[in-house]
């Protein structure tokens, strides 16, 4: 791979990683504050409103783990863990047709562990 490829291939990891962060974020403070949104939804789902403020900080700290470049590995392991349960719920709680968005940001996640595990992994000590 020549510098250059290997530089965009990193500059597109770490904007989809800030991207997700962004949205992860927002999703979890939004929880956490009780917008009337998630409280109306959790409700509907069967959910107690103490599992919404912990998938809101589950969200809001993955999200920022997502910035960190050795933490964004793991972040995007839990948070994927995260997006299965969302599908889950639309799939068979909620509406089928809005389990699409989580399904997508499983697939971004996916590919932000693949590729950045190469980043947070060290390389092993050559044979001697």
């Amino acid at each position: 791979m020549t510098p250059k490829g290997n530089a965009i291939r990193t500059t597109t990891l770490w904007t989809v990683s800030v991207l997700l962060g962004v949205v992860f974020l927002f999703a979890g403070v939004t929880k956490l504050a009780g917008s009337a949104m998630h409280v109306q939804h959790f409700a509907e789902w069967g959910y107690p409103q103490g599992f919404r403020l912990f998938v809101g900080a589950w969200e809001t700290l993955f999200g920022l783990l997502l910035l960190v470049p050795r933490a964004a590995f793991y972040a995007a392991v839990a948070l994927s863990a995260g997006m299965g349960g969302a599908i889950y719920t639309q799939l068979f709680r909620g509406d089928p047709q809005a389990a699409v968005f989580p399904l997508v940001i499983l697939i971004l996640l996916a590919w932000v562990a693949v590729r950045g595990r190469n980043k947070t992994t060290p390389a092993p000590a050559p044979a001697r």
